[in-house]
């Protein structure tokens, strides 16, 4: 009787911890795809899309301050997207800037905290204003990418590779 209870125990831990450890191992999808391509894999999905983008951040009767989409960054490739942030770049003339080094690159994640002493700049104020606006994060320049943290936890919300190069 004892030895079939500690195996339903023991069953039950397995079980549980197993459900436990399962998000830990979960892929963030930071968007390096394959390194043959310029690190801009994760945002193909949004090239062909920068009508929908621009018609859903043109909209600033809604918002409740001067700078566009007043949200969560829930949904931030459907916000801005690489074609979109590129073409802004090169409007405000913010090109030619060196990508990360790529010991430094692989640990610059999605999901992850800023890796301690990158090199970060402010977008200009000329840019930031065009770019969606969600309370609590910041837009920045690490390399030749444009970053979107969290400011209470430096962690990486979005990157959108290549945008400054």
């Amino acid at each position: 009787m004892f030895k079939c209870r500690g195996v339903s125990v023991a069953l039950a831990a397995v079980v549980s911890l197993s459900m436990l450890a399962t998000p830990v191992l979960a892929n963030p999808g930071n968007g390096h795809g394959n390194s043959g391509n310029h690190g801009n894999n994760g945002n193909k999905g949004n090239n062909g899309s920068p009508g929908k983008s621009q018609s859903g951040s043109e909209d600033d009767s809604n918002s409740s301050g001067h700078r566009k989409n007043y949200g969560k960054p829930d949904h931030v490739d459907s916000d801005i997207s690489y074609s979109m942030a590129r073409q802004l770049a090169v409007n405000y003339g913010l090109t030619g800037y060196q990508s990360l080094p790529p010991g430094i690159a692989k640990n610059l994640v999605r999901g992850k905290p800023l890796p301690p002493g990158i090199a970060k700049k402010t977008v200009p104020a000329s840019m930031l204003g065009q770019l969606p606006y969600y309370p609590g994060y910041e837009w920045k320049v690490i390399g030749d990418n444009l970053v979107l943290i969290a400011l209470s936890t430096a962690i990486v919300t979005t990157i959108i590779n290549g945008v400054f190069d």
